[in-house]
This record gives structure tokens, sequence and C-alpha cells, in this order.
């Protein structure tokens, strides 16, 4: 038996990060510091290009296999991506400092269950090129349309978790002609904290933060801090109810790709973006079917956002929530037996 691996994260500056920063003072961070992995470029790459993994979750077998990474240029820069499967699209977002690879246990299953599956490493993330830009979701938004245009043309269901959710959200709100659906899966409620969202103590820090993070001088000791593995494993701990999840080579998955150049800058840039718009915002120009998931043990999330979407679905909108009990941020890699055959339900009704 092959343990469970995870290539996950998820880091949406929400408040359950206990993450302690020590440059002449420690600080009390509100942000989830697991960062960016890729097998791509380490040695985790060569180990697993070409290994089918047998994962067991939940005395349930579940038998995933690695992909073809394939490559497009985006404004100059590499897109990762892959795709597997014909039928109807599906495209797959991660979330904050994930990749490709969250979806290991998810693709397979909907491609074999006659789906074109689709998952792209977002610029800054994974395989795909990490410029020293200000990172946005109108940013990530045009280059999701760019890939959809290029290489998909048809409607697709988005499918995302975390900020992936909120940018699913946000192409289905703004471009209704090239959505069937979309798949929410613990959707952030931005990319940032709002100021009305945090008190001024909790303002303050975070203020502070995020001047050492994007310093020149400050910025590259404080994120070397940020991504010790140490750190990786314990805000690992925080996201998975199932701690089994939490293995070494996890932790070296996240960790491997941290130090990779360009790492620290897209960090910086994203931890100070604006936040963009939230779900109730977007929620009113949503034409389109949503399925909507959540880990009810998210420490980063509260279910409490279920209220939102049950709104909308008393309205008349096709809107289904479905709470995952004691399953965190990632439900659909900490609980893959049960969450992907409620995504293909779903989807055989759409």
């Amino acid at each position: 038996m092959v343990e469970k691996t995870t290539s996950i994260v998820k880091q949406d500056l929400e408040t359950q990060l206990k993450l302690f920063v020590d440059v002449g003072f420690r600080y009390r961070s509100t942000q989830p510091t697991a960062w960016k992995l890729d097998l791509v470029e380490n040695r985790y790459n060569r180990t697993l290009r070409n290994l089918t993994i047998t994962i067991v979750t939940s005395g349930q077998m579940i038998t995933t296999s690695t992909w073809e990474r394939l490559k497009w240029t985006w404004q100059g820069h590499q897109i990762e991506y892959t795709v597997k499967g014909t039928g109807r699209p599906l495209l797959l977002i991660h979330g904050f400092g994930a990749s490709i690879g969250h979806w290991r246990q998810n693709i397979p299953a909907l491609a074999a269950s006659g789906y074109q599956v689709w998952a792209i490493d977002l610029l800054g993330f994974g395989g795909s090129a990490k410029p020293p830009l200000k990172y946005s979701f109108d940013l990530w938004q045009q280059l999701v349309k760019d890939f959809w245009e290029f290489h998909i043309q048809e409607p697709t269901v988005f499918i995302g978790n975390s900020i992936g959710a909120l940018l699913s959200l946000i192409v289905v709100a703004d471009h209704p002609e090239i959505a069937a659906g979309a798949v929410l899966i613990n959707c952030a409620g931005g990319l940032s904290h709002r100021p009305r969202e945090l008190n001024l103590p909790v303002r303050l820090m975070m203020n502070g933060f995020k001047r050492l993070v994007t310093s020149n001088l400050f910025g590259p000791i404080v994120f070397d801090r940020i991504r010790q593995k140490e750190r990786i494993r314990r805000t690992l701990l925080q996201v998975y109810r199932h701690q089994e999840a939490v293995t070494d080579e996890l932790v070296d998955l996240i960790y491997a790709p941290s130090c990779d150049p360009g790492a620290h800058k897209v960090f910086a840039s994203i931890i100070s973006a604006p936040p963009g718009r939230g779900i109730a915002e977007l929620l009113p120009d949503v034409k389109r079917p949503l399925l909507v998931l959540w880990g009810a043990a998210d420490p980063w999330m509260p279910v409490s956002a279920e209220n939102i979407f049950q709104e909308l679905n008393a309205k008349g909108q096709p809107v289904e929530f479905v709470a995952i009990p004691n399953t965190g941020h990632c439900p659909h890699d900490e609980r893959p037996d049960l969450v992907n055959p409620i995504i293909l339900n779903w989807l055989d009704r759409l």
C-alpha cells in the first residue's frame, strides 16, 4: 500500500494560519502558509511521472495515475496543463499554492466516466511560469478565457477549489457563453481579506506582515521561514481532518517548489493584492447551474457561507449545496471517495 499523497495548498489569506515569523519579532499571522507545489523540475517529478499510485482512503481503494504534462504559451509565459478523456469538457482550477497535482485523485475518475478533463496550472503556480507581475483575478480570468478559446471551444463546467472556485465563479458570471456550469469546492471569499473583515489589531499585523514580505531586504528572509518544512506540516495539520494525509512526502512535495526562482515574488504579490469581487457580488450575475461542496470542518472557510447559496436557491436559481462532514478545506483531495460520486451525479443531471 502506498500512502495517500496530497498535492495541495490553499492559502486564501484566511483566518486560521498559526504561523510565527521571526524577523526581529514574533508575528502571528492569520494566513495559511502551505505554498505552491508541483511535480515538475524536482526529484518527485522524475519519481512519479510514470508511476501508478494506489491510494487507500476511508477503507476504499482508489487508483490514480500520473498524467501527461503539456505546455502552452500565453502572453509570452509558459502555462502547464493536462487533458484526459473524451466527452463534455471540464476545466479544473486549483487553489492558492496548489497545482494540477491537487486533482490527481479526481482526474482519472472524471475522465473514466465520460468527460474530457482539462486541468491548468495558473500563472505563478505549479509548472507554469512565475513572472514578477501584479497577480489578480482579472489576470487569471483572462488566462482561463484565452485557454478555453484556444483549447476547448465548447461550453465547459468549471471546477475549482478555494480561490480556484472563486475564479470559476467569476468566469461563469462574466462569461456565461463559455460555461455550462460550475462546481465550487470550499470557495474563497477573495484573494485577501477586506479591511472591514478584520478587527484593528489583526489588520495592523497583516499590514505589517505584507510590508515585510514585499520588502526587498526582509521579504526573502520571511518567505524562507514561512516555507520551512515543519511550518508547512503544522499548516497542513490544520487543513485536513484526516491527518494521515499529512505525510513526509506531502510536505516535501510542497516544500520543493517553494524553492523555485520567482516563488517569493509571486507569494508577495498575491498576499498584497486586492481581494477582488466577493461571492455575494458575483452570484446575482450567475445564470448557470452551480454545485457547491463544502468541507464542513474547514478551519479557514466556515460552512456558514451556505446561507448565501441557499438564498439563491430559494430565488429559483439552480444551486445545489452539499456539506461534507468531518472534512477540511480540500475535500476533493481529502475525501475523493465521497466527492467524486457527488460531482458525477450532479453532472449526470446537468
